[in-house]
Order: structure tokens, then sequence, then C-alpha cells
């Protein structure tokens, strides 16, 4: 199991950084909407760090969760407008 659930997690980790690489931020003047999407882009990041720190102690299980929870705040700010991101096998686009 922990073969597989360390495939997982690297697993997650490319997707993650894949789909940070695609997004952008969808807000073009400042305003709270943007701040809020500059906000959900640095948790995932922070949950990517997190990830990697978990990786390196072997400790895929929390690794893999927080890839997963930082996957969420992507895909959220995606799904609601904060963020452009159009490929359909990433994210659930709202239309």
């Amino acid at each position: 199991m922990n073969t597989e659930l360390e495939e997982y997690a690297l697993k997650y980790k490319l997707l993650l950084e894949k789909a940070l690489s695609i997004i952008k931020i969808n807000i073009e003047n400042e305003s709270f909407l943007r701040d809020m999407a500059k906000d959900y882009e640095q948790m995932a990041k922070n949950y990517l760090k997190d990830g990697n720190i978990f990786i390196e102690k072997k400790d895929h299980k929390r690794a893999l969760a927080a890839f997963s929870y930082a996957y969420g705040w992507i895909d959220s700010g995606v799904r609601i407008g904060l963020f452009y991101g159009i490929d359909r096998n990433l994210f659930t686009l709202y239309k």
C-alpha cells in the first residue's frame, strides 16, 4: 500500500504543478476579488510546499492530503471565475 500511496501522491503533485502553471488570475482590476484570487493561489502554493516537505519525510498520506487540498483551492477558484483555466481535464469549469 505504501508504494501505491507514494505513486498517488507523486501523481497529484505533478497534476497540481501543471494546474498552477496554467491558471491565470481572471480579475483585472484591483479589487476584493483580485485579492481573493491571490489568496487562493497562495494557499495552493503553500499546500504544495507542505506536500513536498511530507514527501521528503516519506509521509505520503499527508503529502497526498496536502496536494489534494491545494488542488481544491485552485479548482474552486477556476469554477467561480477567480482564475482562467481552460483545460476541462484539469478543472471543473462552470460552462
